[in-house]
């Protein structure tokens, strides 16, 4: 590897063990053994280098288990699976979700990884509404990248900082799709209305 790929997998380890907010150039430099002078000329800041090596690692991450179709004989199975899968990565990779949470705080100081997030989040919902509506991404319409897509990036939030907070109680896949079951019910039946 040459120095910038070096620095990358570097930063990553750092990552891994120190999250984004306590990684300084020092860490990288010394996890990648190089100087810390290479950071500058490869990537111009600390920042920019943390970013590509934790948006590289989301890549791996969706390319990997987080595009994993469930397992089960129904949609709601599948569907239920899927979730469980993802639970599981957040407790397993926890280190990427809580680099995450530290890379959105930091973004609200930062508009380039504010853009950059913002940018990653439009690519997510189309992919997520693709895939649940069982289409290319291509194909997928407007209304339910922005419905469907939201919706479920939401619950995806919701659910890893659930997962990370409080693990023993997080919802399962089945409770997740029996609680999306249910709020079906009670927008398509409306409630009695006062006399």
């Amino acid at each position: 590897m040459g120095n910038r790929e070096d620095l990358l997998a570097g930063a990553r380890r750092c990552l891994e063990e120190k999250g984004y907010s306590r990684t300084t150039v020092r860490d990288i430099a010394t996890a990648a053994q190089v100087s810390m002078a290479a950071i500058g000329y490869h990537f111009g800041s600390r920042e920019v280098l943390l970013n590509q090596a934790l948006f590289a690692a989301m890549d791996d991450w969706a390319a990997g288990s987080g595009r994993l179709a469930g397992q089960g004989d129904t949609p709601a199975e599948r569907y239920s699976d899927t979730w469980d899968r993802k639970i599981r990565d957040f407790l397993d990779m926890r280190w990427l979700w809580i680099a995450n949470i530290e890379a959105f705080v930091h973004a609200q100081s930062s508009p380039e990884l504010l853009a950059a997030l913002a940018e990653g989040q439009r690519r997510s919902r189309r992919m997520v509404a693709a895939h649940l509506a069982g289409v290319p991404e291509e194909a997928v319409t407007d209304e339910d990248v922005r419905a469907l897509g939201s919706v479920h990036l939401a619950l995806l939030s919701g659910v890893m900082v659930q997962a990370l907070t409080d693990p023993g109680q997080a919802p399962t896949g089945a409770e997740l799709t029996q609680g999306l079951r249910r709020m079906v019910e009670l927008l398509e039946d409306p409630a009695p209305t006062d006399g």
